[in-house]
């Protein structure tokens, strides 16, 4: 797949088109041209602010592209930033990358210019894509693992219900087991002998509620068990894949870092004891 630029006449048309890109393609975009400076040091704050942007984007969330103003001024008090919106605007004015009008809408792309003094024009600029089909794969990867990963996740859910109906109905059994046995030892010999009699019937086999479940807990811990090792098998698969690619990320270093972050955080939905991580 060949290189790929922004594809406006000018640096601000440029500029605009990488502003009307998603919070995550924009935060992904400015990785991947200083990932070898303060891209790689930086990620995880940037990981941060964009899913703090798709969190106060109260209309298109992880699709749009910016916030308003007050959710700019929210974006900069949650994350203790001195700097104010109009101080960013005349920042921003100063090194050309908007004009004197007051904008109304905040892209994640000018909070980086302005926040790591970055060059935008160095930004817009930049070629990406040499190494595309390579990403591609590995996002294609990455949704084929957080797939796997639910399913093993509902799985999980579904054997620990089903060894929880187990304990329940194994209760009930126990209890009935309990009070037999007492009643063996109480009144007269006639009461006595039917109660041995109830007692030797109900433990000659499981009632049929408790069977029922303990078929349907080994059932879900099987299936559990096997779509857990198909999950960790395709994480493996993709943890074995970028790790390869990063040796040669090429300009794709902060999308590598992305897909790489994004795997971390799927694994923490994952029971910790079937290949799950601490939130």
């Amino acid at each position: 797949m060949s290189a790929s630029k922004l594809s406006g006449n000018t640096d601000e048309e440029k500029l605009a088109e990488l502003c009307s890109k998603c919070h995550k393609d924009q935060g992904i975009w400015f990785l991947n041209v200083f990932w070898s400076g303060k891209g790689e040091q930086e990620a995880e704050r940037v990981w941060a602010y964009v899913h703090k942007f798709n969190e106060l984007d109260m209309e298109n969330h992880e699709e749009g592209s910016s916030i308003d103003e007050m959710g700019a001024h929210r974006f900069l008090e949650s994350f203790g930033d001195a700097m104010t919106v109009v101080a960013m605007r005349n920042l921003l004015r100063k090194v050309g990358a908007i004009g004197e009008g007051r904008p109304k809408n905040f892209p994640l792309t000018h909070f980086l210019i302005a926040h790591f003094d970055a060059d935008w024009r160095v930004m817009v600029n930049a070629t990406m894509g040499e190494n595309a089909e390579e990403v591609a794969k590995a996002q294609k990867m990455l949704k084929e693992a957080q797939e796997s990963m639910k399913v093993a996740q509902d799985a999980a859910n579904e054997a620990k219900a089903a060894a929880e109906e187990v304990r329940k109905e194994q209760k009930k059994y126990d209890d009935k087991t309990t009070s037999l046995t007492e009643k063996t030892t109480q009144g007269g010999v006639v009461s006595k002998n039917r109660a041995k009699a109830e007692l030797a019937q109900h433990l000659a086999e499981d009632p049929l509620p408790l069977r029922r479940a303990k078929i349907t807990a080994e059932s879900a811990e099987k299936r559990a068990e096997k779509t857990l090792k198909q999950a960790m098998d395709r994480v493996t698969e993709l943890e074995a894949y970028l790790k390869e690619l990063q040796n040669n990320c090429g300009s794709a270093g902060g999308s590598l870092w992305w897909i790489d972050r994004e795997l971390h955080e799927a694994r923490k939905f994952m029971p910790k004891a079937r290949g799950g991580i601490d939130k």
